[in-house]
């Protein structure tokens, strides 16, 4: 015969079932901790569902960073987790960056000469200190090659299990983006968020996480960062509201694909490229 049971006791038992579900769904992702956070609506609206993302701070690209492969290969790489993460992953690159930057200290511009005129009009610098300033040539200038998409070698010029890599990360991609809105656990739509979430506009709009190398920036990256660490992060990854019941089987759908996309980024981090 079966269990019967109270409601008090059919509601834990579903919440432990909807929990373990989730728990062995985001396991293998270690690229970021993800939680998630049951919603109440109010003034009529439905419960939801938030993914939020607990990591801090510049993901570890592996032998992208730090390996001796060739720079077109990695550049490769670089460019396609850059152009990907963003679609799920609370993450910001380094285009993100240098504007922030620029709107900081150069009012919005980006090139040496308008910046320098912002310094000296807007910020009261003096001339003749000038080459001590950062500049948009001098900032771009830090980066590795393999942060440039210009080095990126065509696929046809990747080592077959690198091109295969690359190939899983878009059509992960791909499958996501098919997904509709009203069902997919990973849409980001920050008046959602605000409306479920009473405060949250207070919150620094920058995400938590970057793909930004912090031993070429630190400075920088701690400069953007300084709102956030006071009033928080944009660390939501997704927000789903739950019409109906029957939402939680596709919510848990989506929540699966964004999971096989973010297997597919960590798998080509992870990558050995002296197997290639």
């Amino acid at each position: 015969m079966p269990r019967q049971y109270t409601r008090a006791q059919a509601r834990r038992r579903i919440e432990q079932v909807f929990r373990a579900a989730v728990l062995e769904i985001l396991a293998p992702i270690e690229l970021a901790d993800l939680q998630t956070i049951v919603l109440k609506g109010e003034d009529g609206d439905p419960p939801a569902i938030a993914i939020v993302c607990d990591s801090l701070g510049q993901i570890d690209l592996g032998w992208i960073e730090t390996s001796d492969a060739p720079i077109s290969w990695r550049a490769a790489a670089y460019r396609e987790l850059e152009q990907n993460l963003p679609c799920i992953l609370p993450i910001f690159g380094y285009e993100q960056l240098f504007d922030t930057i620029s709107m900081y200290y150069w009012d919005g511009e980006t090139d040496d000469e308008g910046a320098r005129h912002a310094l000296i009009h807007y910020h009261g610098a003096d001339e003749a200190d000038l080459d001590e300033q950062a500049l948009p040539s001098t900032m771009n200038a830090r980066r590795p090659d393999w942060m440039i998409a210009a080095n990126a070698a065509r696929p046809a010029q990747l080592p077959a299990g690198l091109r295969q890599m690359l190939r899983s990360l878009r059509r992960a991609r791909r499958a996501l983006k098919r997904l509709p809105p009203e069902r997919d656990a990973w849409h980001f739509d920050l008046d959602l968020i605000n409306q479920y979430v009473p405060g949250f506009e207070e919150a620094s709009t920058l995400p938590p996480l970057t793909l930004v190398p912090s031993e070429q920036f630190a400075p920088e990256l701690d400069d953007v960062g300084r709102h956030g660490m006071e009033m928080g992060f944009m660390d939501v990854a997704g927000l789903c509201p739950l019409t109906n019941p029957g939402r939680i089987d596709d919510w848990l759908a989506s929540l699966r694909l964004g999971a096989e996309f973010l297997l597919a980024a960590q798998n080509l981090i992870e990558l050995d490229p002296t197997k290639l």
